[in-house]
């Protein structure tokens, strides 16, 4: 397996303050004008003043337009040294397509935040693997209150201009809850959407050892796709050395385990299997992923994660 180091040092980029210039881009699949709109004027009555990418609204296929304008839009965002942060419009499809094509010396010289999730999992794992750059596992701006509410909001904002570390507290609700391998761990938190970690074995994964490892999904082929992303993360050797493991929301799955044709096995007992051969503390419930009103996680800090209190501690994103 192709991995690179894991740096030393975590970067964390300035936080935001009133007057600052951000902007939205569309590294993956197009997203709405309307849901853009709505992002655009959350953000500008926390006092930001808001830009949107040349080519955000582009389409070519099932992504926002073709690799060579939605990098450059990204890259652009990332030379500008007015612009405070990145926020990606949406996920989807495509970030994987230009992840090679980064700018990467640009945020070296000037690091700023990147907000996303989903699919911008690849651009958050190249940002931390080569600049040791702190970023945001967060909302996107096409959206709604339907979809992202004040307290999803508020999270938002406060990750974005506070240094305020930001605690997650496991959810019994949730379909991942019931999984519990006991104990502490303390590392940098990394990761975000399974299929992207995945995708990224191989081609630019970093070193995930002494790493605490968050990890949602969404339902696509069924109970096999986890499964097999997991078997293949463990036999490429890319958990050696993990300290931890959180799990979010995995959607999707809740009926599988009334299947016969499955065996009474739902994603639970996948999960379970597969991540209890790792013999490190597992903590599982917390309500983040591809579902409604998500939080917002710092990604490439310190964390703490604790099983018994159902918690997990992460240091600011921003300084």
């Amino acid at each position: 397996m192709t991995t690179t180091n894991s740096p030393r040092r975590t970067v964390r980029p300035p936080r935001l303050h009133p007057g600052d210039r951000v902007r939205i881009v569309s590294p993956a699949s197009p997203p709405t004008r309307d849901g853009v709109a709505y992002g655009v004027e959350l953000l500008t009555s926390w006092g930001l003043r808001v830009e949107v990418g040349e080519h955000a609204f582009d389409r070519w296929g099932y992504m926002a337009g073709r690799d060579r304008d939605r990098i450059a839009d990204l890259n652009a965002a990332f030379r500008d040294p007015g612009v405070r942060a990145v926020l990606a419009s949406r996920g989807g499809k495509g970030a994987y397509r230009i992840v090679d094509d980064l700018d990467l010396d640009a945020l070296r010289r000037d690091p700023k935040p990147l907000v996303g999730f989903s699919d911008i999992t690849h651009l958050h794992l190249a940002l931390w693997a080569h600049c040791g750059l702190a970023s945001l596992h967060g909302p996107f701006p096409d959206g709604s209150r339907d979809r992202c509410g004040p307290a999803s909001a508020t999270a938002l904002h406060r990750a974005l201009t506070t240094t305020t570390p930001v605690v997650l507290h496991r959810e019994p609700t949730e379909v991942t809850a019931p999984i519990t391998f006991g104990g502490t761990a303390v590392g940098v938190l990394v990761g975000g959407n399974l299929d992207a970690i995945r995708t990224e074995a191989g081609a630019g994964l970093p070193a995930l050892g002494g790493t605490i490892l968050f990890l949602e999904h969404q339902r696509g082929t069924g109970l096999g796709e986890v499964d097999r992303a997991l078997t293949q993360l463990a036999r490429s050797g890319a958990l050696d050395g993990l300290r931890g493991v959180v799990l979010g929301q995995f959607l999707g799955f809740e009926r599988d385990a009334e299947d016969p044709t499955l065996g009474g096995w739902g994603i639970v007992d996948v999960l379970r299997d597969r991540l209890g051969r790792l013999g490190i503390p597992v903590l599982g419930g917390i309500p983040a992923g591809h579902g409604p009103h998500p939080p917002t996680i710092p990604l490439g800090t310190e964390a703490a994660l604790d099983t018994a209190a159902g918690t997990l501690t992460i240091q600011a994103a921003v300084v």
